[in-house]
């Protein structure tokens, strides 16, 4: 048995235990305390050392591996659950038994169990073969909120690594070689003054009006960005009852673009927008820019490197009863019924998408890269009730191996291979040259303010 299968099959019920046990957690983020420790404990057992509350965030982790002096490799592990999403582990729309609401409807089970997975079957195999380097594992608590990576960012956690390796459930099979986009989190409020709707409604200033101003204005604004611009919002808080004036009203609000200087021009723009609407209401505006990613940074030698390790260990092999739960999803979901992908996409060129993700933040400190697998039906969108039932029988678990396979072949060749180390590096330079990176969390703040705050004045 090869160094590579021997730690695969040494870290087979470490991705097993925690793909299960995190999946019935569900916790979301910033409360994902239990998800976080059975990472740990894994790690741990597997002779990693651990420190906790990294980058001020207590539900995040750095755990490494040191053989000696050598290459460093880094592995992004999540393991947040969204809200709303959860689901019992069956090909249709069903709450689970338990009553829990939250689910991981981007299967970061599978995510953070593969990636932990891969580098303790890379730390395995390393030591069998007496190599030398560190690997090291990021607990990156929060990603669908205030991602953790950005913190770690900030504070240089990256600054030592040859290369973060990291992949994402899907429903296709491929290697992550596209641009994903720079976005800000903005809170806008208003302060206005109360009165009596009916009674004495020219006494109060409305900041519900306010609010609804600078929505509008915010929509009427789309009309002038660049098609690559995406700006959505909530409202959070409009008020507690119609015949009082609301004195208080907020949304929250994503900014994204191809960069993180469009994004800023955009994030300019908004806040003349709440001044004008203050002005306009006699309200107060409130701007706060509490948290932002940078746009995902591809490389390429790493990037071909993983499409032949992909390309070798090919997709899952789904059984029958697999390829029918699929479809039945899919039948829910009014989805053409094509089951699950069976196929590897060749490498693709560079592509610039809408989403967001922290890792956007370590590509730009380090040479970064990814790969999908298949983990939910043909068509179905991640953030939906299928990933989280997917995800939490087989056809998950199988994605989860596959992707650990993956991530492991490509982890030992960046410590083993200092000709694929010095082309990554030379492609990271060259992506960067010029542009220095400054954090995008706001000078002074310690970690998260909050992704999700009650319905009442700060």
């Amino acid at each position: 048995m090869s160094t590579v299968a021997a730690g695969l099959d040494a870290a087979h019920p470490a991705i097993e235990r925690i793909s299960a046990e995190v999946w019935d957690l569900a916790e979301l983020s910033l409360e994902e305390v239990e998800s976080a420790k059975v990472h740990v404990r894994e790690l741990e057992d597997a002779g990693f050392t651990v420190e906790t509350g990294t980058s001020g965030i207590s539900t995040a982790f750095v755990a490494e591996r040191r053989f000696g002096d050598g290459p460093v490799v880094g592995f992004l592990a999540e393991y947040d659950a969204l809200p709303g999403l959860g689901n019992e582990a069956v090909p249709r729309q069903e709450p689970r038994a338990d009553g829990k609401t939250s689910g991981h409807g981007c299967g970061h089970n599978l995510l953070g169990a593969a990636l932990t997975g891969a580098a303790i079957a890379t730390a395995s195999a390393v030591e069998r073969a007496g190599g030398v380097g560190t690997v090291r594992v990021y607990g990156c608590a929060a990603e669908e909120a205030e991602g953790a990576k950005v913190y770690m960012a900030r504070d240089g956690l990256f600054d030592d690594v040859d290369a973060c390796l990291h992949w994402h459930p899907w429903s296709i099979a491929g290697v992550m070689n596209m641009r994903l986009a720079a976005v800000n989190t903005i809170r806008l409020a208003f302060h206005g003054r109360t009165a009596h709707a009916g009674m004495e409604p020219w006494s109060g200033r409305s900041a519900l009006d306010a609010l609804e101003l600078a929505a509008h204005a915010i929509n009427l604004m789309r009309e002038h960005v660049e098609p690559t611009a995406r700006t959505h919002y909530i409202y959070e808080d409009g008020g507690a009852a119609p015949n009082v004036v609301p004195d208080y009203a907020r949304m929250l609000l994503l900014v994204r673009d191809i960069d993180r200087a469009h994004v800023l021009a955009t994030t300019e723009w908004v806040k003349q927008i709440a001044e004008g609407a203050a002005l306009a209401t006699q309200t107060r505006a409130e701007v706060e820019v509490f948290f932002g990613m940078y746009d995902l940074l591809p490389n390429t030698p790493l990037a071909e490197r993983m499409q032949r390790h992909l390309e070798d260990v090919g997709v899952p092999a789904w059984a029958d009863e697999e390829q029918a739960f699929a479809r039945e999803c899919q039948a829910s979901m009014g989805l053409p019924e094509t089951g699950l992908a069976e196929q590897v996409l060749p490498l693709q060129p560079e592509v610039a998408i809408g989403g967001s993700s922290d890792v956007a933040d370590v590509s730009w400190n380090a040479p970064t890269m990814g790969v999908v697998i298949p983990t939910v039906p043909l068509g179905v969108s991640m953030h939906t009730w299928a990933v989280t039932a997917c995800g939490g029988m087989s056809i998950g678990l199988k994605g989860a191996l596959t992707a650990a396979d993956v991530l492991t072949r490509t982890a030992l060749d960046v410590l083993t291979d200092a000709e694929l180390r010095a082309d990554a590096r030379a492609d990271f330079e060259r992506r960067t040259d010029g542009i220095e990176y400054v954090s995008p969390i706001p000078e002074g703040q310690a970690g998260p303010r909050g992704y999700r705050l009650p319905t009442s004045p700060p």
